[in-house]
C-alpha cells in the first residue's frame, strides 16, 4: 500500500522532512555509453558460474524460443554489469495470482519448513489473514524451526503490539525496520526509508515475493468466474506474487540477511540459512533488490535498460504509476520504434494522491500513443511487466518516485518464452477486465478532475 502514514503526522515536520530529502535524492540517467562493449553473458548454476560455453547453449536455446530481440544479445551483459546481481539456471517459478491462492501456497511452504522460516513484510496486519499467519508461525517455531521476521514499522503502525509480543513469547525474532520513534531506532533514525518488500523464504530452498502483503484485503477473489466483493462492499485486490525454487533462492536470502544486519539487529540464530543449491527447473532467474543505500535503484536502471532494448511490445501492469521524466520518455521513444506499449493501471485506488498524479501524464502518454487502460471491478495492486514475451518481472517496486528513491524493493527478472507466455496471458487477462483510456475521450474530462491531477502532481516526488 501507498504510505497510509503520511495521514497520521502533523503536516510541518513532514513537509522539513520533504524538502531536506528533494535536496539530496535523485534518479540516475542512463545514457549510450552504458552500452559500450558489454561483457559476455555469464550464468550461474547450482554449483557456481557456469562456463562460457554452457552460458552461451543456454543463451541461444532462449533466444530460439521467441522472436528476435536485443533483450538477449544486448541486455542482459548490461543488466549483470549495472546489478551485480547473476543471471541463476535451474530454476522453477509458479505465477500465482490473487490472495487466496498465494496464502493457501505459502501456508502450506510454512507448514513444511524444517530448519527455518525467513520473512520479510511491509504490512502485518491484525485480522483473519494475519492471524493465520501468526498461528503457522508459532506452531512452526515450537517445532524447533526458527522464525524470523522483518516488519516495516510504518507498515504495521496499526498493528497492535501485542500481535507482535505474542510471537517473540514464542521465539520468534522480530526486527522493526526503521521504527517510527527514533529512541528504539539502533541504524539512525531514517523516517522516509521504509522497507516495502514482501519476501518468504523458507529453509533457503522455496521463496515467495511479488506484491501481496498478509492482509485480509486480499482475501477475495478477482477472476470475473469468481468475484465477490467484500461484505463492506470494497472491491477484491488483485495482485501477484511468484514461488520459487532453485538456486536463485540463495540470491535472495542474501538480500533478507543483509537487511537483517543493517537494522543492527541481534545475530540471527545459526541454521543452515545457505543449503547446497540443486536443480528444480528451466527457468533462467536473477534476483535484483534495491535500498535507498545504494547510489541508485537497481531495479529502476534495470528497467529501462529493458525497456530501452524492446523491439516488440513493452507490458506493463502497476498499481501506483506516477513516471519520472527519464521513465516517460523512455515509454515515448519505444512507441517510436514501433514497440507495442500499454499500461494496465488501476480504475480505483486507496492512495487517492498517487491515482491523480499518475492520470497528470494520461495525455502526454497518449498523445505519444501508449495504449492506456483502468483495470475494473478489482483494486489493482500487481507490479509486474513483460518485454518482447521473453523478459518478465514481477516484484513490490511500482512505477513511482517513492518505490525508486526512498524504499526497499525486490522483484525478480525471469527469461524465457514459455514463462513469458504466462505474463502475457495474465496480461490479456486483466486487459480483458478493463476499460481502455483514448485520448478523445481523456481530453474531454472535467475541470474537476483536471485540478485534482495538477494538485497530486504536485507531490509525486513524495507518493
Amino acid at each position: 500500500m501507498s504510505c497510509p502514514y503520511w495521514f497520521k503526522l502533523t503536516l510541518l515536520p513532514v513537509l522539513l522532512c520533504l524538502a531536506q530529502l528533494a535536496a539530496c535524492s535523485v534518479l540516475p540517467t542512463l545514457v549510450p555509453d552504458m552500452a559500450h562493449n558489454p561483457p559476455p553473458v555469464a550464468l550461474d548454476g547450482a554449483r557456481g558460474p557456469l562456463s562460457a560455453e554452457r552460458s552461451q547453449a543456454i543463451i541461444e536455446r532462449l533466444q530460439a524460443s521467441g522472436a528476435p530481440t536485443n533483450i538477449f544479445d544486448l541486455h542482459l551483459a548490461i543488466e549483470e554489469s549495472i546489478t551485480g546481481s547473476p543471471l541463476m539456471a535451474g530454476n522453477r517459478v509458479e505465477l500465482l495470482q490473487n490472495g487466496p491462492n498465494t496464502y493457501q501456497s505459502m501456508i502450506e511452504a510454512i507448514e513444511g519448513a524444517r530448519d527455518h522460516i525467513n520473512l520479510e513484510s511491509y504490512i502485518l496486519d491484525d485480522d483473519e489473514v494475519g492471524q493465520r499467519f501468526a498461528q503457522a508461525l508459532i506452531a512452526r517455531q515450537q517445532a524447533g524451526v526458527q522464525v524470523n521476521l522483518i516488519r516495516d514499522s510504518v507498515g504495521t503502525l496499526s498493528t497492535p503490539t501485542e500481535f507482535f509480543t505474542r510471537l517473540s513469547a514464542a521465539g520468534v525474532q522480530i526486527v522493526e525496520f526503521n521504527p517510527v520513534n527514533p529512541l528504539t531506532a539502533k541504524a539512525g533514525w531514517e523516517m522516509n526509508q521504509r522497507d516495502h518488500r514482501k519476501l518468504l523464504i523458507i529453509d533457503g530452498r522455496i521463496a515467495f515475493l511479488g506484491g501481496i502483503n498478509i492482509s485480509s484485503v486480499y482475501s477475495g477473489s478477482s477472476v470475473r468466474l469468481g468475484f465477490k466483493a467484500h461484505q463492506d462492499g470494497s472491491l477484491p485486490w488483485r495482485d501477484t506474487d511468484l514461488r520459487l525454487e532453485g538456486p536463485v533462492v540463495g540470491e535472495l536470502q542474501k538480500l533478507f540477511i543483509i537487511t537483517w544486519a543493517k537494522q543492527h539487529s541481534p545475530p540471527l540464530v545459526a541454521r543452515h540459512y545457505f543449503p547446497p543449491a540443486e536443480l528444480r527447473g528451466d527457468e533462467v532467474v536473477r534476483a535484483i533488490g534495491s535500498s535507498p543505500d545504494d547510489p541508485y535503484s537497481l531495479i529502476y536502471v534495470t528497467l529501462i535498460s529493458a525497456l530501452r532494448s524492446a523491439q516488440s511490445e513493452i507490458w506493463l501492469t502497476n498499481a501506483y504509476f506516477v513516471p519520472d521524466p527519464q521513465l516517460l520518455a523512455t515509454l515515448k521513444e519505444a512507441v517510436t520504434r514501433g514497440v507495442d506499449v500499454r499500461l494496465v493501471l488501476p480504475g480505483s485506488t486507496d492512495s487517492w494522491l498517487v491515482f491523480h498524479a499518475g492520470r497528470a501524464y494520461y495525455d502526454e502518454l497518449l498523445q505519444a500513443g501508449v495504449r492506456l487502460y483502468e483495470r475494473r471491478d478489482a483494486l489493482l495492486h500487481v507490479k509486474t511487466a513483460v518485454i518482447d514475451g521473453v523478459w518478465s518481472t514481477v516484484g513490490s517496486t511500482n512505477l513511482d518516485w517513492r518505490s525508486f528513491l526512498h524504499n526497499q524493493e525486490v522483484n525478480v527478472v525471469v527469461l524465457g518464452r514459455g514463462f513469458g507466455e504466462k505474463m502475457q496471458a495474465a496480461f490479456r487477462a486483466d486487459l480483458a477486465q478493463s476499460h481502455e483510456i483514448t485520448l478523445q475521450t481523456w481530453q474531454a474530462r472535467s475541470y474537476d478532475v483536471r485540478i485534482q491531477e495538477h494538485f497530486a502532481r504536485l507531490w509525486e516526488y513524495w507518493l
